[in-house]
């Protein structure tokens, strides 16, 4: 269970750590770059703050941990029949309309597409129709907080067996959400396979690149093989090719699209040897630079374990103490 803290607490790291020098331009990280944890930035907020990232992320643990508890873990029943989408997008609105699971009582740096999708919930939509479904619905909004399904589907399934399409289905669900074009879920596959690679293998001699690997090749044998995300394909080939570590810096994007998101964090992944500089390059990166590290930093925190995450970074974080109850909470209600 310890890879849970790890991984949401190297995301949440890894958005405190971007969000000072949010929408600021590449050139400006090579002139200036990113060596600590620091505040002020974009939202004039001290050092260790989160946004709208991290609190997804534990609006969406939170709905998790009360789906398995209203429901009750029964072995015959479905994946998607023990999420209770309703719970947590009623956690999406009470973050964006209330401030719950933020570190100041307010919801800020929202994203156009997040927000679309839960104003349609407000309005009576179906959870998993809320999500918007056009051209430009592909911000990173979902990538961004769908790890939590990662832990959800591998502790579950050492006590129920999971198959492809149950797996990929509550993915898919989940992200709709707030982002029902099939690019996003696609995106949010290909993260959760390799979060999947690194919970399964974790104490195997499969490197980094392999473990990554394996888990994209995953994704393409699933996605290859349903006719409902064929138009989709050709926008991953640079993920499928498994050749995205060679790409030189300059053709690694890092704005808010959710394939550029992907992208960086595999490439970011493949080129560092621990998480510190993991989550430097990142933000390193300029632009949307606390969801890229967000992103990065929930795989690089199951890879590299919780004592990799610098501690002056760590306990700089607001309300760490409540991120740590909502993670421990999440955990038990796995077990």
């Amino acid at each position: 269970m310890d890879c849970i803290k790890s991984g949401i607490i190297g995301a949440i790291v890894g958005d405190a750590l971007g969000l000072p020098v949010q929408f600021e331009p590449r050139k400006f990280r090579d002139i200036d770059p990113v060596t600590k944890m620091t505040g002020n930035g974009a939202f004039d907020l001290p050092a260790g703050s989160w946004s709208d990232d991290s609190s997804l992320i534990l609006a969406t643990i939170d709905g998790l941990s009360k789906s398995l508890k209203n429901k009750g873990y029964d072995e015959d029943m479905k994946l998607n029949e023990l999420i209770d989408y309703e719970i947590i997008m009623k956690n999406f609105s009470l973050w964006l309309n209330k401030g719950k699971f933020t570190p100041y009582g307010q919801a800020y740096d929202i994203g156009g597409a997040t927000m679309d999708g839960i104003h349609r919930y407000d309005r009576g939509t179906e959870p998993i129709l809320s999500g918007g479904i056009g051209e430009r619905d592909n911000g990173n909004g979902s990538l961004m907080r769908i790890l939590p399904i990662a832990f959800f589907i591998h502790y579950l399934s050492q006590k129920n067996s999971i198959d492809e399409d149950e797996k990929m289905a509550a993915i898919h669900n989940l992200s709709s959400l707030t982002h029902r074009h099939r690019r996003s879920q696609l995106c949010c596959g290909i993260y959760v396979n390799i979060a999947l690679e690194f919970l399964e293998n974790h104490d195997s001699d499969l490197s980094l690149e392999e473990l990554i690997a394996n888990g994209i090749n995953k994704s393409k044998e699933y996605y290859f093989n349903n006719p409902s995300f064929e138009k989709e394909l050709h926008h991953f080939d640079r993920v499928f090719s498994l050749n995205i570590q060679n790409l030189p810096r300059d053709e690694i994007k890092s704005g808010g699209y959710t394939i550029s998101s992907l992208e960086a964090s595999i490439w970011c992944l493949l080129n560092n040897e621990n998480y510190k500089d993991t989550l430097l390059q990142a933000v390193n990166l300029g632009h949307d630079t606390d969801t890229t590290a967000c992103i990065v930093g929930g795989l690089a925190g199951i890879y590299y374990g919780y004592e990799e995450i610098p501690n002056e970074w760590i306990d700089k974080l607001a309300r760490l103490d409540y991120i740590e109850d909502l993670i421990e909470n999440f955990a038990l209600d796995l077990k």
